[in-house]
């Protein structure tokens, strides 16, 4: 990573309007109008990618300085998939109310705040609060943009095995950060019939065990359902299985589930069904990895999202806006819909302004737009 100019430097007159005198002209501006940072600095364009260090990928708590990488390529895929301006934070300190009030007194110099691999529960915390403190979207990737690629792939998923979401059985694996994001998108888009497993099983409330977060989402899935049980018991006859665990499911779990069943085992970089045995019992198969069909990868929604967010100068991002997003996702597949083929490739040039658009137009129907 490196930080680059957009305009010449070539001589004393481009130095006195790059700095001093001339720079003092738009401190002026600003300190007279401070929304002139949006049309003089690069705040609009700029989002904070700040980690604590304690979930980084698969790796776990590394701390912070071990964290840089993943926070450098992250700000990379923000430049080359959205056009969006990234800068890696990395904090030293793992104290909830220390990382909020580190990241407000920074928020003036960014347009958007990404929280990323920061462990449950604290970051469901984290960004709640931030929400309500700061007037710029705030994003835990690792959460939303996870359920947003989830939701399109399996949008699509239904389509071809002929399912509606009202009807269909899914299992969820996982009750960190992905997989209470998940849960809760796949509610908001009519997802009803809806299981979600930690080590101990399924989350309902008959628990004495749950977390506020846990059981919260209890209420609204195995609660209304009146599942219980173990993960194995609730596979039994289910429609589609999401993994967010990183977990072993075994086969004969598995070899249970509905016919033309959906299996996202979405563990990295071990999914927590290997393919080869997922394709025995499923029509169709996605992974968190690259090197099979289908792969559920965040770089598809957060670049676009943001782009789209930064666009109408929004306040914040809405479930309105992720589904927005889900949906131009699934919709980009198009007529090339099968069974290798649910979500666009990362690299299909489309993607990017799809997302972007779907998400300002939510955003100014959802009264979050600022232009």
């Amino acid at each position: 990573m490196q930080t680059v100019a957009t305009v010449a430097l070539d001589g004393a007159d481009d130095l006195s309007l790059a700095y001093t005198p001339g720079v003092a002209l738009v401190c002026e501006a600003i300190a007279a109008d401070p929304s002139m940072t949006r049309h003089y600095t690069w705040v609009p364009n700029t989002v904070a990618v700040v980690t604590d260090g304690t979930a980084v990928l698969g790796l776990g708590d590394i701390g912070p300085a071990a964290a840089m990488p993943v926070m450098e390529g992250k700000a990379v895929l923000f430049k080359a998939f959205g056009g969006v301006d990234g800068v890696p934070i990395c904090l030293d300190t793992t104290d909830t109310e220390e990382i909020i009030e580190t990241v407000v007194r920074l928020a003036p110099s960014f347009g958007g705040i990404n929280l990323e691999d920061i462990s449950a529960p604290r970051c469901f915390e984290i960004e709640d609060r931030l929400k309500e403190l700061l007037d710029i979207p705030v994003f835990h990737d690792d959460q939303h943009g996870t359920a947003v690629v989830a939701l399109a792939a399996l949008q699509n998923a239904l389509k071809l095995t002929g399912r509606s979401p009202g009807s269909t059985r899914v299992v969820i694996s996982g009750a960190g950060a992905a997989g209470v994001a998940v849960a809760k998108i796949l509610l908001e888009a009519g997802i009803t019939d809806l299981a979600v497993t930690d080590r101990k099983g399924v989350l309902h409330s008959s628990r004495d065990d749950l977390t506020p977060v846990k059981r919260a989402l209890a209420e609204l899935t195995a609660d209304r359902t009146g599942r219980t049980g173990t993960l194995a018991e609730v596979l039994d006859g289910a429609d589609a299985y999401l993994g967010l665990s990183g977990g072993t499911v075994p086969e004969a779990d598995i070899a249970r589930m509905a016919p033309d069943a959906i299996i996202f085992a979405m563990a990295n970089p071990t999914p927590e069904v290997h393919p080869d045995i997922a394709h025995k019992y499923a029509r169709v198969v996605a992974t968190g990895r690259s090197d099979f069909p289908n792969q559920i990868n965040n770089v598809l929604a957060f670049p676009g999202i943001f782009r789209g967010a930064f666009d109408v100068n929004a306040t914040a991002i809405t479930e309105g806006m992720k589904l927005a997003a889900a949906a131009a996702l699934a919709d980009m597949v198009g007529e090339q819909l099968s069974e290798e083929y649910i979500i666009p490739s990362p690299f299909d040039e489309r993607v990017g302004p799809a997302v972007a658009a779907a998400v300002a137009a939510a955003a100014r129907a959802e009264g979050v737009a600022r232009l």
